[in-house]
């Protein structure tokens, strides 16, 4: 009877011992809630190798913040986010896009601010010589300008009407080849698929295999401003808003400094 007695207590003991050893196995142990927040950038293609260089210093700082980008022709982008496409950041090449996105009030109110300006510059290969301004373009020995769709690509917008303001329009229009974003026609360029173009003197800058002939005069043009707002739809304008303030530091600005952009 004591050797049952016994054996019972160590029952008792090593059935205690086993409850106490999985007691962490079948308790939850307090999480640490990480709050992973994505960001969609709708953003001008001029903009691509500024704002990837953007995001990771960004995320040093806010490592639970997910940035994503979708780069295209303004007009474009602001035609995705008047039919529903998702995007928590528009940045433009131009006001015209984002004055239609706020008069249509997808905008939310207060958060739209300018990020930068740039230049048009007409471009050519490294290996074409003898043209020297916008007039060379009426020259027989050009056969194709590229150059953006003037609705929906800024820098054709603003293309167009420094050739309609030099009074060349009519002679280079049926040498224009249009392009669905500034980016296309700087390949056109670098490819020999055009002999010149006219894109944002930031395009260039990221080119070894073309060279500015010149730049447009601002007053020929509508100024070249990038603004950048929220859109009202966003589920994160918190956060959108921190990246938006993000962008007007000095950090942020060096960078779009370096590829040529002129910030204030």
């Amino acid at each position: 009877m004591k050797r049952r007695q016994i054996f019972g207590f160590l029952g008792i003991v090593v059935a205690g011992l086993l409850l106490a050893i999985g007691l962490p196995l079948v308790t939850p142990s307090p999480v640490i809630a990480q709050s992973n927040t994505n960001i969609l950038v709708s953003a001008a293609a001029s903009l691509k190798e500024a704002m990837e260089e953007i995001k990771p210093l960004y995320q040093q700082s806010k490592p639970n913040i997910n940035i994503s980008y979708n780069f295209g022709a303004s007009g474009a982008l602001q035609q995705q986010i008047e039919q529903g496409a998702p995007a928590d950041i528009f940045i433009s090449a131009g006001k015209k896009q984002v004055d239609a996105l706020e008069e249509k009030g997808l905008l939310l109110p207060g958060s739209r601010t300018n990020l930068a300006n740039n230049r048009l510059v007409l471009i050519v290969a490294q290996d074409v010589f003898g043209i020297t301004s916008f007039y060379n373009l009426t020259d027989s020995k050009i056969k194709k300008i590229a150059i953006g769709e003037p609705r929906s690509v800024p820098a054709g917008q603003y293309g167009e009407q420094v050739l309609k303001k030099l009074k060349i329009y009519d002679r280079v229009k049926s040498k224009l080849v249009f392009a669905n974003n500034v980016r296309q026609v700087l390949a056109a360029v670098e490819s020999g698929n055009a002999e010149a173009g006219l894109v944002y003197a930031t395009d260039a800058k990221i080119s070894n295999k073309v060279k500015v002939v010149v730049a447009a005069d601002d007053k020929f043009h509508s100024p070249i401003v990038y603004p950048v707002a929220i859109i009202k739809s966003s589920k994160n304008t918190s956060a959108a808003k921190e990246f938006v303030q993000f962008l007007s530091g000095s950090d942020a600005k060096n960078i779009l400094k370096k590829y040529g952009f002129i910030v204030r």
